[in-house]
């Protein structure tokens, strides 16, 4: 069981994480869903490092973990690692390598009929992804670097917490 002092630290590393997960959410091209563009996404996949709603988070978890890894934004707790992943990414960076050769009357909206395979063609079957493998998001564009070092200094903090417990 653990301690007081370790619950304590937990909740407020979930708590900054929260917050982290939430400016990102205020970045303009992370306001609406990755796939079908509804606005206020509250669901996120942390491998891919995109933002989506409640609909299209439910085709990504059929799709299974070895495609897409889903959490709640606001119901969930989330690790560094997977908080960094999100910070690099973003909808914009994900879209960027998974629709470069999808063609532009063909962007989805979240009155799209038949969204469930339009998101496995994108994602299981990598039909509009750029050639080659998944490039590291910094090739993509710039990374939120003042974000990133929020989350930096909330990690060093909470192992200078932990090592005192």
């Amino acid at each position: 069981m653990a301690t007081r002092s370790a619950r304590t630290v937990d909740k407020t590393i979930n708590d900054k994480h929260a917050r982290i997960l939430k400016a990102l959410l205020h970045k303009p091209e992370n306001k609406y869903c990755v796939d079908c563009r509804r606005k206020d996404p509250r669901w996120a996949s942390f491998n891919l490092g995109c933002f989506m709603c409640i609909r299209c988070s439910g085709v990504h978890r059929s799709m299974g973990t070895h495609i897409s890894k889903v959490k709640s934004i606001d119901l969930d707790s989330w690790t560094a690692v997977q908080v960094e992943n999100m910070i690099k990414w973003g909808n914009e960076k994900a879209n960027k390598y998974w629709e470069a050769r999808l063609p532009a009357n063909s962007i989805p909206n979240e009155n799209t009929s038949g969204i469930d395979s339009w998101i496995r063609s994108k994602y299981e079957w990598k039909q509009f992804a750029s050639q080659g493998p998944v490039p590291d998001p910094a090739d993509l564009g710039p990374i939120d670097e003042a974000i990133l070092a929020d989350l930096v200094r909330i990690l060093e903090k909470s192992r200078h917490i932990l090592c005192q417990v």
